[in-house]
């Protein structure tokens, strides 16, 4: 057997240009630092700028290429200026990662107009305006990746979260439409949906509630950040070539 087959699997992103929405903290920040771990220039986009600022920190201190966009997904003007100048100074993008999303909890007798609107505007119709921003550079040098970040309330809901898990649901259903159309132009597109992840979401829930919780994930813990940027930095290169219109739960089991 040949060392090409039984060498570790490596993956390779330099000269790729990667875009990832809401990297200032958590899944997206871990995201960002994998993709540019991996040789890639990276985008990192987000509202909070000081957050922003320690994600490119930590990317160029470890040897990475990135430059911050403070920018709210929601905007389409905002979005289309981020994409704009990404593409004039690098002249693609080749990867997209839709991280950004906000949670307004509640149930949904007491559910106000703006919170459901605020979760939709900011975790699906952000999520369009950036894949419909990318499309054309893609389509146009025949590759890109485009992997959304999703959840298991999206799959399976949740009490509370009618607004987040209607957001979720909907990124799926786009997806997979997005991934028929430009499955031809060498552009794959794909879903991760996250389980309980150790981000400032899961920490701030009550100890008893972490526990109960851990007791019905099969592995008996919640997912690390890393977990999911080892599973988006997959999907995202030129290995994933074959795999488009998918959702994957990387959520220890919880999902059946």
């Amino acid at each position: 057997m040949s060392e090409s087959l039984t060498g570790p699997l490596t993956i390779d992103l330099s000269g790729q240009v990667a875009l990832v929405t809401g990297a200032s903290r958590g899944i997206g920040r871990a995201i960002a630092e994998r993709l540019a771990g991996c040789g890639a220039w990276v985008a990192c986009i987000a509202r909070n700028e000081e957050k922003l600022a320690e994600t490119v920190e930590s990317i160029r201190s470890n040897g990475g290429q990135t430059h911050p966009f403070q920018a709210d997904v929601s905007n389409k003007d905002a979005v289309e200026k981020v994409v704009e100048e990404i593409t004039e100074s690098h002249g693609k993008i080749d990867i997209l990662i839709n991280n950004a999303g906000i949670t307004r909890d509640g149930l949904v007798l007491r559910m106000e107009d703006e919170e459901w609107q605020s979760v939709l505007d900011t975790n699906l119709t952000g999520t369009f305006y950036f894949t419909r921003a990318v499309t054309r550079s893609m389509m146009q040098k025949r590759y890109g990746r485009i992997v959304n970040i999703a959840s298991i309330s999206g799959i399976m809901g949740n009490s509370g979260q009618a607004n987040y898990s209607a957001s979720k649901a909907g990124m799926i259903g786009f997806t997979k439409s997005v991934a028929k159309e430009l499955a031809k132009r060498g552009v794959t597109a794909n879903v991760v949906a996250p389980g309980f992840v150790t981000t400032d979401m899961t920490d701030a829930l009550p100890e008893n509630m972490r526990a109960e919780l851990k007791k019905v994930i099969p592995v008996r813990r919640f997912g690390e950040p890393t977990d999911i940027a080892d599973t988006v930095a997959f999907l995202a290169s030129p290995l994933s070539g074959y795999i488009t219109a998918q959702v994957l739960s990387v959520d220890g089991g919880l999902v059946i």
